[in-house]
């Protein structure tokens, strides 16, 4: 035999092609919204997937004060923070970083389900949330994706 007919290629900076993906987050799950988007930053979806590599694609999420929660989740859960300094510690619902901070609840789930490295970090300049139904990137031709269609 002299060489293999088969060699595993590893993909580089240089040689992925990333594209842009548009997610409507209206009426969608947030952990099942958050799971798919973390899946496609983090390329899962493509043939020449490589774990040390940003292989994934830059996602665009609008709508995203209207994603729901299941449960009493919207005024159970408590996302906790801390100022650093001492009797710092903040709590906060849901509902109330929803009113204040409408693209917060989407971030905090999708960074929770991205790897914590330095490729997490990478992966997470890739994901840019409105909360309206307008954004910016028009000139880059998402492709819109149906996340969950089915019920």
């Amino acid at each position: 035999m002299e060489a293999l007919s088969y060699k595993t290629v590893s993909a580089s900076k240089e040689t992925v092609n990333k594209g842009w993906v548009l997610i409507d987050a209206e009426d969608q799950i947030l952990g099942r919204l958050s799971s798919q988007v973390a899946y496609i930053l983090r390329g899962k979806n493509k043939t020449n997937f490589t774990p040390h590599t940003d292989t994934g694609d830059n996602v665009i999420i609008i709508n995203a004060d209207k994603v729901k929660l299941t449960g009493k989740k919207i005024t159970d859960k408590e996302y906790v923070r801390y100022t650093g300094h001492p009797g710092g510690q903040r709590f906060a619902t849901p509902k109330e970083l929803l009113n204040r901070k409408p693209t917060e609840v989407v971030r905090l789930a999708v960074n929770g389900m991205l790897p914590k490295n330095k490729l997490g970090n990478a992966l997470k300049k890739n994901v840019y949330i409105y909360a309206g139904a307008e954004h910016p990137h028009a000139a880059q031709q998402p492709k819109e994706i149906k996340i969950n269609t089915t019920k």
